[in-house]
């Protein structure tokens, strides 16, 4: 007689101790909630080892269950309630009552103190974690329950890193080093300034220095703040620090102008620049790591009629990168896209103003064709992420690797595909259409407002016109936009001005809008992360003979629109019928 199968044996009964060792029954309790199945249960149970994530956390990592389910589960499960972290802010008072580094490494974010009674939102509700937070206190705690990464978040913006920088500032003071670099409010003297600050320079290489911590603090929040870029800028009376995120600049903090020269050399000091050449455009890299993740940090200077200002764009190692997939391509966007850099040879580029996303587009592009039988090397300045099974060359104009050398040498290490980090000048633009022309495919980036232009600039650089239309087989254009915070997304009535474009724009009779009220989360912003918006010119034979005849961008864009093209402002209209983003962004 055959043996019954599972199905006909119903459900494997669950091992009770499994499930206690998971979190006091959570499992059962999240079955029957109807937020997981048996089965899923089952399996998490069988990957969970002794020293792993307990059973909710490890069924979250799974993508088995959502953090809010398993926080209102928990929440029935201990008889607390839940906290709104996208409103509730947490209370100075209860902020002191908590040290950070404790906040940290039990998760906990304290909201309210009422006299002895501390009310604190955390992911784990347990005992434990009760008396852990009672005997760092010394007061009573009545526990809230919230997501993990809503805790870990509001922690973030609550112990602001760059809230320590006053005690540095004064420390600074103290040593007598404000009035030693004492900068004069005129513009002739800001460089005699920073000349009188040379003494500081070596105060600013010592890991104790207030200095070397307030770039440390600067840093750290940046990452925090999820930064793409921080400015550091000297004015009139201060040197003003700003993070761009999702886009945005915004400032944060000011320290006075006097500590501005040694702000900037202890950067240049870590970029390995020299710190005593101030008149000339500067640029570097150094790596560091900031609350257990790793970081690349790509520095530039250049010089002010205030003195140096410094950009540093921070390359979080840790974070994972995109799929081609996932950018925000549409879907019969991305399956003509993903024909094109299929190709056995030609030219694919992506173009559009710096900080567009064109490198977030190439390296997903080449995660989506790597394969052992493919030898994929790439040329970059600077190489951002590390490709597993990629062969990338770093640019070191000093020792002599520009992109035209690099870009040969490649061509004698038998390539299939060539990844061009930017084609800057003529040479490199001239070695990278012959590539393509010989065999091989190219993708790369260039600084164009849209794919039209992006074909003119070729011509701009001396590229016969033939060799253009010969070579580069599609042209993507992109921009970024914010998306709506998911967490506080509610309707609004667009402004008359905003109204009016939509609808010359093109856009649809939509009646209801929808935008980001402003949170914790976002910052007060109503804007969370960013989505691709992109068009793409297939390069066609009627697309051809324009080029061949040195056609204007504008007939070479009607024409790509009339064989389907759809342009960056259709596509960023669809984001809002979509109500991924708003008309002030678009």
């Amino acid at each position: 007689m055959p043996a019954a199968t599972q199905e006909e044996r119903g459900p494997a009964p669950v091992p009770d101790v499994l499930i206690e060792a998971g979190g006091k029954r959570l499992g059962e309790l999240l079955v029957q909630a109807r937020v997981i199945s048996h089965n899923q249960l089952i399996e998490a149970l069988l990957q969970q080892t002794p020293a792993g994530p307990r059973i909710g956390r490890l069924l979250v990592d799974l993508g088995a269950l959502d953090e809010r389910d398993l926080a209102t589960v928990l929440a029935d499960q201990s008889g607390l309630e839940i906290a709104d972290l996208r409103r509730d802010r947490p209370e100075p008072e209860a902020v002191l009552a908590l040290p950070e580094v404790v906040a940290r490494t039990i998760g906990a974010v304290p909201l309210r103190r009422v006299g002895s009674l501390l009310e604190v939102a955390v992911a784990d509700p347990s005992d434990h974690v009760r008396g852990l937070l009672s005997d760092q206190t010394g007061l009573d705690v009545r526990l809230l329950v919230a997501p993990a990464s809503e805790v870990l978040r509001v922690i973030d913006n609550t112990y602001r890193a760059v809230s320590a920088i006053e005690g540095h500032i004064q420390a600074f003071a103290a040593t007598g080093a404000l009035r030693t670099a004492a900068a004069p409010h005129r513009r002739r003297d800001a460089l005699a300034a920073a000349e009188a600050a040379a003494p500081l320079q070596q105060a600013a290489a010592t890991d104790d220095a207030p200095v070397v911590q307030i770039v440390n603090l600067i840093i750290t929040q940046g990452l925090r703040d999820r930064a793409s870029d921080i400015h550091v800028e000297p004015q009139d009376r201060r040197v003003r620090i700003r993070f761009r995120i999702d886009g945005a600049l915004h400032d944060v903090l000011a320290v006075p102008s006097e500590m501005g020269p040694a702000v900037v050399s202890r950067i240049k000091i870590q970029a390995g620049m020299n710190i005593v050449e101030r008149r000339r455009p500067q640029d570097g890299q150094f790596a560091t790591e900031v609350d257990g993740r790793a970081l690349d940090v790509r520095v530039s200077s250049a010089p002010t009629i205030w003195g140096e200002k410094v950009v540093m764009r921070l390359l979080d190692k840790s974070r994972p990168l995109f799929r081609a997939a996932d950018l925000g391509m549409p879907d019969d966007t991305h399956e003509s896209f993903s024909k094109l850099v299929r190709s056995p040879f030609g030219m694919v580029v992506c173009v559009g103003p710096t900080g567009s996303g064109k490198t977030t587009t190439l390296y997903a592009t080449l995660g989506e064709i790597n394969s052992t039988e493919r030898n994929i090397m790439t040329i970059e300045d600077p190489v951002e992420y590390i490709l597993p099974s990629i062969n990338q060359i770093q640019i070191n104009e000093q020792s002599g690797v520009t992109f035209a050398d690099g870009l040969k040498s490649i061509l004698r290490q038998d390539p299939d595909i060539i990844l061009v980090g930017e084609i800057r000048d003529p040479e490199t633009a001239r070695i990278a259409v012959q590539s393509a022309l010989t065999g091989h495919l190219v993708l790369s980036s260039l600084h164009a407002t849209d794919t039209a232009a992006a074909l003119h600039r070729f011509l701009d650089m001396g590229i016969e016109a033939f060799l253009v239309a010969s070579s580069v087989v599609g042209v993507v254009g992109q921009r970024l936009v914010r998306r709506i915070c998911p967490t506080c997304k509610s309707p609004y009535r667009p402004t008359t001005e905003e109204r009016a474009f939509y609808e010359q724009s093109g856009g649809s009779h939509k009646t209801k809008f929808w935008s980001g009220e402003g949170c914790n989360f976002c910052a007060g912003t109503g804007y969370q992360d960013r989505i691709g918006v992109y068009e793409l010119l297939r390069i066609t034979p009627e697309i051809k003979r324009l080029i061949v005849g040195w056609a204007t961008q504008e007939e070479i864009r009607r024409l790509a629109i009339t064989q389907g093209m759809r342009t960056l402002l259709e596509e960023a209209l669809s984001l809002v019928n979509r109500d991924v983003t708003t008309i002030s962004e678009v």
